[in-house]
């Protein structure tokens, strides 16, 4: 699960550790960051991650799809591609 830190450290690549809501550089000083452009690439990030998702349920019901045209039964598709 994608969070606001995750957001916060993609537009911000100073920054190497939060604590907290606080965010630092290497050497331990306090880096500021855009509370609302953060919020703005979580919102992105979480689409990314969610389209990604919705990506591979669909190929992978088109590989069961296809699978089982050639004629392989529920068992031998799942053997392949899993559950």
């Amino acid at each position: 699960m994608i969070d606001l830190h995750d957001a916060i450290l993609a537009i911000n690549p100073s920054i190497t550790t939060m604590r907290g809501d606080v965010a630092y550089d290497a050497d331990e000083n306090i880096i500021e960051y855009d509370l609302a452009a953060a919020q703005a690439k979580l919102a992105e990030l979480q689409a990314a991650e969610t389209a990604k998702q919705e990506a591979e349920i669909a190929a992978k019901a088109s590989a069961q799809s296809k699978l089982a045209a050639l004629g392989l039964t529920p068992e031998e598709i799942t053997a392949i591609i899993g559950s």
